[in-house]
């Protein structure tokens, strides 16, 4: 670990992130394990899915 982060960790200790930014980081992770979910459990639909370029 950097000095680097050590400065970012001292400015969020200092001027915390408000609680309407942690809620959507909190809501965006939520909505990307959900995604990873239904496609783990197999409940993805086939036309959701990108096909892969076709090769030469």
């Amino acid at each position: 670990m950097g000095p680097n982060w050590f400065i970012r960790m001292y400015g969020w200790a200092r001027n915390p992130p408000s609680l309407e930014k942690v809620r959507l980081v909190l809501l965006v992770v939520l909505a990307c394990f959900a995604l990873w979910g239904i496609e783990h459990m197999g409940l993805w639909p086939d036309w959701l899915t990108v096909n892969p370029p076709a090769k030469p």
